[in-house]
C-alpha cells in the first residue's frame, strides 16, 4: 500500500482551493482561540485578577481549546494519539501564536479596555475588534502553510483520506 499525501504542488494546484482551505483554518483556529481568550478573559475579570495574569490565562486556554478543535476529530477519526499530537501542534501552533499576539495587542492598546468589566460595551467591542484583526493576521499565516502543504493541508489530508497514515516518505 503506498502513502498518499497533500503535496505542496497538490494544495497550490488551485488559488481558490489554497484561499478556501487557508480560510476553513483560520475559522477553525479564530473559533479555538475565541473560546480560551473570551473565557479566559472573563475569569481574570471576573476574579479580579491582573491584566496580566488575565491575558497569561487567556493564552494558555486559547491554545488549548485551539489544540483540542483540531484533535478531537483526529481522535474520532483513528488517528493515533501521538500522531494527533503532533499533527495539531504542526498545524496550529503558528496560527495560533499570531491570533494571540495581536488579539492581546489590540485589546491592550485600547485605553481601558481592560479595566471596563463584564458589562461594558468597551470590553466586549475591544474583545470583538481584536479578533477580528487576529483572524486578518492569522489567514495569510494558513495560507503560506498550506500552499507550502504544511499546517492544515496535513490535517485536510485525514479528513479526506479516512484516517490513514499520510505521512511523508
Amino acid at each position: 500500500m503506498t502513502d498518499h499525501v497533500h503535496t505542496h504542488e497538490e494544495a497550490s494546484g488551485s488559488s481558490s482551493s489554497v484561499n478556501r482551505l487557508a480560510l476553513s483554518a483560520t475559522v477553525h483556529c479564530l473559533t479555538g482561540c475565541a473560546i480560551g481568550e473570551v473565557l479566559g478573559l472573563v475569569i481574570g475579570l471576573w476574579l479580579g485578577w491582573s491584566n496580566t495574569a488575565s491575558i497569561l490565562v487567556a493564552v494558555v486556554l486559547a491554545f488549548i481549546f485551539g489544540y483540542s478543535l483540531t484533535l478531537w476529530p483526529l481522535l474520532a477519526g483513528g488517528v493515533a494519539i501521538r500522531e494527533a499530537l503532533a499533527l495539531a501542534l504542526a498545524s496550529d501552533t503558528l496560527s495560533i501564536t499570531v491570533m494571540e499576539i495581536v488579539d492581546n495587542a489590540v485589546v491592550l492598546a485600547i485605553p481601558g479596555a481592560m479595566d471596563a468589566g463584564l458589562s461594558s460595551l468597551l470590553f466586549w467591542g475591544s474583545l470583538a475588534l481584536s479578533l477580528a484583526f487576529a483572524f486578518v493576521a492569522a489567514l495569510p499565516v494558513n495560507r503560506w502553510l498550506i500552499s507550502r502543504g504544511s499546517g492544515h493541508a496535513r490535517v485536510h489530508a485525514y479528513h479526506h483520506e479516512g484516517g490513514r497514515d499520510l505521512r511523508h516518505g
